[in-house]
């Protein structure tokens, strides 16, 4: 069977779409297209965790939280943190030179990028201050880390590169308050 159209036949008589560079030449069109439905794809299925619905209230609310490192800088407080990966522990020191820290404090490890890797623990230091947290595995990563009482009083903050760094010590950065 012939094609009616002599123009969709090359010089050697064979149809058009046995020649490989029609095909090569759409090759480029057609992964731009696949790309830009992988892009589509990740841009709906993978939402911006960074980006705060209400932004306005968030940085007031910096203000506020400020109040919080003010009275860890008042009571002198410092911690120390490192991650025995042998033990699967978190072990921790936290000291003020003004009281014990008593109760239980909360420490949360942010993800840089990873919201659903963000950890959450709970520790109860004993009367030197001292505490273990169990921890079977921490990722390679930038962590945020904030530290806080029960009663969320006082607050402490630091940036931990695990496993760069082997341990890290948070301290207030603020200066205490006079009076």
């Amino acid at each position: 069977m012939q094609s009616a159209d002599p123009s969709l036949k090359t010089d050697d008589g064979s149809p058009w779409y046995a020649n490989r560079w029609p095909w090569f030449l759409m090759l480029g069109p057609f992964l731009v297209v696949v790309a830009g439905c992988f892009t589509a794809w990740l841009a709906v299925s993978r939402p911006d965790a960074l980006v705060v619905d209400d932004y306005y209230k968030q940085g007031k609310a910096i203000n506020q939280d400020l109040r919080r490192d003010r009275v860890a800088a008042n009571l002198h407080l410092k911690l120390n943190v490192r991650f025995d990966p042998a033990a699967g522990k978190l072990i921790g020191h936290i000291d003020s030179p003004q009281r014990p820290v008593t109760g239980k404090i909360s420490i949360r490890l942010v993800h840089s990028t990873l919201p659903e890797k963000d950890i959450v623990r709970e520790a109860w230091p004993d009367s030197n201050g001292n505490f273990s947290i169990d921890l079977a595995f921490l990722e390679q990563a930038n962590w945020q880390v904030q530290v806080e009482d029960q009663a969320r009083d006082w607050r402490l903050t630091g940036v931990w590169t695990w496993p760069k760094q082997h341990d890290v010590v948070l301290s207030p950065d603020l200066a205490p308050a006079e009076g």
